[in-house]
Order: C-alpha cells, then structure tokens, then sequence
C-alpha cells in the first residue's frame, strides 16, 4: 500500500538499499535536488528506477525548478532560467509581457522535465513579496501586490500545465512575512488576521482550484501562536481549507527543515494530524526516511482520492509546441542573452 509521504534519495543513482526500501515503504512519490542530477540519461534512469522500485509507472516524480537561485537542473546540460520576480517587474512596465513571459519560462522548464521523467514542479511561489521579506523568499516572489501574484501565478500554473507537468502553488497561506529562514528556525508572523486575509491570502484564494499545495512553516500569532502553520489544524482546516478553500493534495514543505521540532517520527504525526496528505522529507538521509516511513500512515481516504484528482490532471504536453521559438520569445520578452 502507498504511503503518504514523498521521499528524496541520496545520488544521481539509486543504492540497493533505497531501492529495496522504496519497494518496501512505497512511497508516493520522489522529490530530486541539484545532488541527484547530472545528464538526462542518468535522470531519466533514475526517475524510471523509481517507478519500477514501486511498480507504479505514473508515480510522482517531483522537483523545485523555479528559475533563479532555485532551480536543480543546472547548465550546461539545462537553460538558466531567470527569477520569477523578473516577470514581476516586467509586468509593472508591460502587463502583457510579464504574463507571457511567465507562461513561456513555465512552459519551457516543463519540456525540459517532461523529457527526464519529471511530472510535478513545485511552482509557482504565490508569496506576497514584502519590504523585509527574508531572502530564502526573496526574488521567487514574483510582486509585492497580490493581484500581480495571481495573474503571473496563473500564467506560470498554464505554462507548466500545456507542457505536461503539474504546478504546487506555495507556500500556503503565506510566507511573504517571513524574516527568517524557515530552512535555519522558525519565521513567526505577527500580522493581524484581516491584513493576512487582505494581501497573503489573496493569490491561493484566487488560484485555489490547482489540485496540489504546499504549506508553510511558519508560525501565524494570530491563527495559532504555538504551532507552525504545516502543523497546526488551526491553519490548515480554518485557514488553508475553509478560509482559502483550497480542496486539492496538500503536502508540507519539506520536514528535515530547522524551523520543525521534534524528532521525525513525531513531525510527521503532528503533520497528517493536522490535515496535510502527504510528508515531504527531501535531504536522502535514510535513517530519518525509515521514520518517516513508518509514522506516516498508508494513503487511503480523502488524501488518497485528492492524490489521485492531482495525477489524474496531468495531461500529455499539448502539441505544436516549437521549442525553439519559444526560446527566441522568451530572451526576446525577457533580456536574456542565453539560453
């Protein structure tokens, strides 16, 4: 039976031991680091490895490629692509063009996952942008105006889409505040809750029909001041499912994160006792998969049928897509010189 965690690995090749426990913990998916990458061969061997070590040939393979500082599939075997707040600021001087531009570097970072096995791209950030907004955050906030954020969200979200990838809007509901890396301890946002509600929540509200999310660890005084937002039944029942309605997989940021207490055993209980479907442990270190494997539960119910709305959306890459001319579009749009 599938349980509700994803898992990362430790190399660009899979050791007997993982392959012997991905076959045993069946997890549901795979999330890749700059660490497990190397050329498309070895990807595409590794990201099919996965799948035969579970014996689910549509098994999630997932990865963060969001361009900027945040991207795992690096040149020279992939394009560079730029910071989503690039499409922010061209927005401001040419609506049209920020959106476009958005789209096309969504689009073209699909094919290029969609040719190596990737199915899942965690973007787009949907985080307001403020003025002490911790760098973590920083350029993968796309504006600092969250009508801005959704529109160019909403491109992103298309882009990945009509390429054959599913989008994860993050961080919900919100880690724009934040002034401290969550991957070093834990952001604490003092915000009131009608400022949340007015600017943080606002891009996940609108974009709250993508069918997979990813939580925040963060505390929000104002909704629960002792526990991080992907542990707190406060933040994802009232908040994340009522208050934004966001009804799709939800999975939490990754739990081997300083700003989560605890050893892994109890994060990952606190986590599914939250509301969260899925526990996204990423680092490979496999003592901690083991426990994290057996905290979490097997994948039935309610998260098991929002996992299956979620992969039965991918779609094959829709045709007639020129690869090349895109790229011309998009250093043209965008200023790049390479590509």
């Amino acid at each position: 039976m599938t349980k509700a965690f994803v898992s990362g690995c430790a190399g660009v090749t899979l050791t007997q031991d993982e392959i012997a426990f991905f076959r045993d913990a069946d997890p549901w998916g795979l999330i890749l680091f700059a660490r497990n990458v190397e050329t498309q061969d070895q990807l595409r061997a590794l990201t099919s490895g996965f799948r035969e070590a579970v014996g689910r040939p549509n098994a999630p393979v997932l990865v963060d490629q969001e361009g900027g500082r945040v991207q795992r599939l690096k040149p020279p075997n992939w394009p560079k692509y730029p910071a989503p707040k690039l499409y922010g600021d061209l927005f401001r001087s040419d609506p049209g063009k920020g959106e476009r531009a958005a789209w096309l570097g969504a689009r073209l970072i699909a094919s290029d996952l969609v040719e190596v096995g990737i199915t899942i791209d965690c973007l787009p950030c949907l985080d307001v942008r403020f003025p002490d907004t911790v760098d973590a955050i920083g350029d993968r906030a796309l504006s600092a105006d969250p009508d801005v954020v959704t529109r160019l969200g909403q491109a992103m979200i298309d882009g990945a889409v009509s390429g054959g990838v599913l989008p994860v809007i993050k961080h919900i509901p919100g880690h724009g505040r934040a002034r401290v890396d969550s991957h070093l301890e834990l952001p604490r946002v003092d915000a009131d809750i009608l400022s949340l509600k007015d600017v943080d929540f606002r891009p996940f509200q609108a974009l709250s029909g993508v069918s997979l999310g990813m939580t925040a660890h963060i505390i929000y005084n104002e909704i629960d001041p002792d526990t991080a937002g992907t542990q707190s039944a406060k933040v994802i029942q009232d908040v994340i499912r009522k208050e934004i309605g966001f009804t799709g997989c939800l999975m939490s940021d990754d739990i081997s994160m300083k700003a989560l207490g605890g050893d892994y055993v109890e994060r990952s209980r606190k986590i599914i006792e939250a509301g969260c479907d899925i526990v996204l442990h990423c680092n490979g270190e496999m003592s901690e998969m083991v426990a994290v494997a057996e905290a979490v539960p097997d994948l039935t119910g309610d998260a098991a049928h929002r996992c299956t709305v979620a992969l039965d959306g991918l779609k094959p890459p829709e045709p007639d897509f020129d690869r090349n001319a895109a790229w011309d579009e998009f250093r043209e749009i965008t200023g790049l010189h390479s590509a």
